[in-house]
């Protein structure tokens, strides 16, 4: 009987640690990275295309698992028509012509892959590169703070009509489509006059629309760029893009849960990248101010891979995670950010005020390897924003670990595992 009780306790003890574990950071008994994402894709070879895509589908089409697509310019799904992908289905951006997709309001699309069987959209080179292709956007009604609601999809795109570029509308429900376990590879090609692609634009896009296990990898522009609408990310992956892993503008109003944001001081551009990038409208003079945009997170981790971190803060290569723009809501609870300099940059717009520090809430995340916490833009004097959030009733914790000893395994280039090292959060010590 003690011998039983005495394994009872073990086995509850084990239990326990393992909810532990998973507290804070993306969370799951299983690495659910495992096993449709793909952190060295350059070494997949698909075969040549054997379909062609091109110009407008206007009519109901199925993209099928036994063929490869080739994407050749802008294509665009019309006139309220379903596009439907088998799992399994490899789609291949033209590197000539930099292909692309754009699924049109009021237009739909079905890409439901499997955890065994993703679909993936990929460049069509055999020796791939980030920007190689355009990217994937979906537009929906859903509303946006513009003034007049909706607004042109302004990247270039050759549509042969407006609408087909158009977004916004009154429909917070609206419904386009499904993308689940899906992967997007080597996209954001670079314009003259509208910058980067982003590898999936979320224009307009609504609640009804489901989106899970999406994952980016070695985008030039934005891994996911968010314009207004109304949407829930779970499960999104970010690897090693150029520019921003998660930008939301324009009024967006986003959940985002159990998610990843992995960069590299390596591939990053010239200009600040961060993991997340939040705005409520770029366009000066140009919102309606009831309403803003507002993001909330719970269980992300925000990690900057780095060989040296030091080092690399010291010639500049490592900026903030998080950048928190003027009149945005920004609520994140249970989360990892780990070596960046500092985490968070609030900017220099916002004032530190009781209204203001209500609309921006960092509350159980785990603050490690950064150099500095939250700042103000431009302002090296950061002592009562570390104050209120570093106190007990946030519950945030403040370690200095190298990713060796935080997480499981975030060294490995095949199957990574970001999670927390069981016991690591009680470890730690909060600030007073």
């Amino acid at each position: 009987m003690k011998k039983f009780t005495h394994i009872t306790l073990l086995i509850l003890f084990s239990l326990s640690t393992s909810f532990a574990q998973q507290e804070k950071g993306v969370t799951g008994y299983d690495n659910w990275l495992n096993p449709w994402t793909d952190f060295k894709p350059n070494k997949t070879q698909y075969g040549k295309p054997t379909q062609i895509l091109s110009g407008n589908i206007d009519t109901d089409k199925k993209l099928n698992k036994r063929d490869i697509y080739l994407l050749v310019g802008d294509v665009f799904v019309t006139d309220s028509t379903t596009l439907t992908i088998e799992p399994g289905t490899i789609i291949v951006g033209d590197y000539k012509s930099k292909g692309s997709l754009t699924i049109t309001n009021g237009s739909t699309i079905i890409a439901e892959g499997e955890n065994t069987d993703p679909i993936i959209f990929t460049s069509s080179r055999a020796v791939k590169q980030p920007g190689d292709w355009g990217g994937l956007f979906i537009l929906g009604d859903a509303p946006t703070n513009s003034i007049k609601n909706t607004s042109l999809l302004n990247y270039g795109l050759d549509a042969s009509e407006t609408k087909n570029i158009t977004y916004g509308g009154e429909n917070i429900e609206s419904n386009s489509g499904v993308l689940k376990f899906v992967r997007i590879e080597y996209a954001g090609k670079r314009t003259k006059s509208h910058g980067y692609f982003s590898a999936l634009t979320l224009a307009g896009v609504g609640t009804e629309t489901l989106l899970e296990n999406i994952m980016v990898s070695f985008c030039d522009g934005d891994s996911f760029n968010v314009l207004g609408g109304a949407v829930s990310l779970d499960k999104f992956v970010s690897y090693k893009s150029s520019s921003n892993d998660y930008k939301l503008n324009y009024g967006a109003q986003c959940h985002i849960t159990n998610s990843l944001a992995i960069k590299s001081p390596y591939v990053s551009g010239p200009a600040p990248s961060r993991c997340m990038y939040a705005l409520n409208n770029d366009d000066q003079g140009n919102s309606v101010s009831d309403r803003q945009t507002l993001v909330q997170a719970n269980n992300l981790t925000l990690i900057n891979l780095s060989r040296d971190l030091d080092y690399d803060i010291e010639i500049g290569l490592v900026n903030e995670a998080i950048f928190i723009g003027n009149d945005v809501s920004f609520k994140i609870n249970e989360s990892v950010i780990s070596g960046f300099k500092p985490a968070v940059i609030l900017d220099e717009a916002i004032k530190i005020n009781s209204e203001n520090l209500d609309k921006i809430e960092f509350t159980s995340t785990y603050f490690n390897n950064c150099i500095g916490n939250i700042f103000i833009k431009d302002n090296i004097n950061n002592e009562d924003l570390e104050n209120w959030y570093g106190s007990r009733a946030f519950n945030n914790v403040y370690s200095k670990g190298p990713d060796s000893e935080t997480f499981i395994d975030a060294s490995s280039t095949t199957r990574p595992d970001f999670r927390l090292i069981i016991n690591k959060i009680a470890a730690s010590k909060s600030q007073d």
